[in-house]
């Protein structure tokens, strides 16, 4: 979700503390105390080794992988054993990002069949044999679980594969684990904290162990950058995928609503949600994104694919994309938090260098307005969404009720920092026949479509740039998550638009993404437009994993 939705829908925002912090976060108790809440970390957990790393796969990309696949120097095998030593070692060990909240106990089985197809001559694809993360409200038929991180949901395992789980076997990767969330997708609280989960417990960011991952994908964010795996999966409803990707200095892509299956994955919104992919580099993500995109008889998308499925992304890719382009900037972001702007600028600078006419246009001054219809459509959709999803699952869970009186009953464990008071107000919904859901869908999408779709038409414009959020805010189970001063997610989220991400400098070593915003089904576009922008500016830097802010 939006950060703008889950701060009290307020403006509790710490402007001056959170842009520029020169000091440590202090969320960590100073001694370990046997009486902390479930979740809080003892003070050793920010032990951060500051330095950097030596990891022999660090930053390879899956090219690289392949690369060496090829050559004999590596082996599906051998990448997923050092993946998986690499996320023993900083998962619950020294910097402790709980990024991870479980390993594939049938990963290495995978990766040893994978093998033996490559030794036949057999190739599915770009992702043969490459280690993946999914989110953990994404259905694995297999010895995993599938919990939403959420506590009520500890033993519940899938009965088959999501659909684009099917699709990322089919492809050849190697499904490595699955990744901690803030609970629920982040849909439990208006003082949730991202990144924590009851079943996961408390994601870090590896640029600064007490700053924020941001969710609801977080763990997937988390993990991507510090090197666990090549590539992850996320979801969003609204700066679920973006957010965290940008916070934790990686390329992330929502794509239109429909591209990518949702069968299989434990919802909020039938109108907003979809699944997407998260790397390190851009290419990456269009490789993953073409492995996943395809029609599922099983989810009636609400926007109908125009074209084929298409599989190979990567054609868009070329480093002078954004030459003869025009793009719009959101003027509120240039007039934003300074260090913020300043990036922006550069950015702008950086891409009309590369031969891009950049306009200044008012998008969120479009789509702010509609946040409280958004907030009504999923309360509505969450409880309809979860409904039909437990009633299938074979969970002890029957219903969204059930997780309610589960979560009253077992109150430490599950809600030691924040309530539920969103999950009860879902709860008090009646049903999607309500004239006032139905009113609050129809302004809500048609609203931000014809933002967008507007502004594109009326400046003759390619697509829409702004700063997708501001710098990691400090980890604070008291008072929760807080805004930063910049947000650029619901636009598109609203629309069920594509929305890409890419990195864009940072501030005091805390990364700032770029965004790149367009109509229905552009993803080919974005990614171009994003490509020729990374590879002008190379604005990722891997993390440190440092316990603080450098000032």
């Amino acid at each position: 979700m939006d950060r703008r939705l889950f701060l009290n829908q307020s403006t509790r925002v710490a402007l001056t503390a959170a842009l520029l912090p020169a000091v440590a976060c202090q969320t960590t108790p100073d001694k370990p105390t046997a009486d902390a809440p479930a979740g809080a970390p003892a003070a050793e957990t920010l032990a951060g080794t500051g330095v950097a790393d030596n990891f022999e796969l660090q930053e390879l990309t899956v090219a690289d992988l392949q690369d060496r696949m090829v050559k004999g120097a590596e082996t599906a095998r051998s990448l997923s054993e050092k993946y998986l030593a690499r996320i023993k070692a900083l998962n619950e060990a020294g910097p402790m990002l709980r990024a991870v909240i479980e390993t594939n106990p049938d990963a290495l089985t995978i990766a040893d069949g994978l093998d033996k197809e490559r030794k036949a001559g057999k190739l599915r694809g770009p992702l043969h044999g490459i280690p993946v993360l999914i989110k953990d409200n994404i259905d694995s038929g297999d010895q995993m679980m599938t919990t939403a991180g959420a506590a009520a949901l500890i033993g519940h395992k899938a009965k088959q594969d999501a659909f684009i789980v099917q699709k990322l076997r089919a492809a050849g990767a190697v499904l490595l684990g699955k990744t901690n969330l803030s609970e629920w997708a982040n849909f439990r609280s208006s003082h949730s904290v991202s990144g924590w989960s009851s079943r996961g417990r408390q994601t870090r960011n590896p640029y600064a162990l007490d700053r924020s991952t941001s969710g609801s994908s977080s763990g997937s964010g988390a993990a991507a950058s510090a090197n666990l795996c090549a590539v992850a999966i996320g979801t969003e409803t609204d700066g679920s995928v973006v957010s965290p990707a940008a916070v934790n200095g990686l390329v992330g892509l929502k794509p239109t609503v429909g591209l990518l299956s949702r069968s299989g994955i434990i919802p909020i919104s039938s109108t907003q949600d979809t699944a997407g992919p998260m790397a390190r580099t851009v290419r990456d993500a269009a490789i993953l994104l073409g492995a996943l995109a395809g029609p599922d008889p099983a989810d009636p998308a609400r926007l109908p694919i125009p074209q084929g499925n298409l599989t190979d992304y990567t054609a868009f890719l070329k480093p002078d994309a954004l030459k003869s382009q025009r793009l719009g900037v959101e003027k509120s972001h240039l007039n934003g938090p300074p260090a913020v702007a300043a990036l922006l600028k550069e950015a702008v600078a950086a891409l009309k260098a590369q031969g891009a006419t950049i306009v200044e246009v008012e998008l969120n001054k479009l789509v702010n307005p509609l946040g409280e219809a958004e907030f009504d459509v999923l309360l509505y959709e969450f409880k309809d969404g979860v409904n039909k999803y437990l009633a299938n699952a074979g969970a002890s869970m029957k219903n969204l009720a059930d997780v309610i009186a589960y979560n009253k009953a077992h109150a430490a464990e599950a809600m030691p920092f924040f309530q539920q008071e969103t999950l009860i107000r879902a709860e008090a919904t009646d049903g999607l026949n309500n004239p006032k859901y139905k009113a609050a869908v129809q302004k809500t999408v048609t609203g931000a479509r014809q933002a967008i779709d507007g502004l594109l038409k009326t400046q003759q414009l390619n697509a829409i740039i702004g700063v997708t959020t501001g710098p990691a805010w400090c980890i604070d189970w008291v008072n929760g998550d807080y805004s930063t001063g910049v947000d650029f997610s619901s636009p598109a989220a609203m629309a069920g638009y594509p929305h890409l991400t890419v990195p864009m400098g940072q501030v005091l070593g805390l990364p700032v993404g770029l965004s790149f915003v367009g109509s229905a089904y552009q993803e080919g576009l974005l990614l171009a437009l994003g490509y020729a922008y990374e590879q002008a500016t190379h604005k990722r830097a891997a993390p440190k994993l440092l316990p603080t802010v450098q000032a």
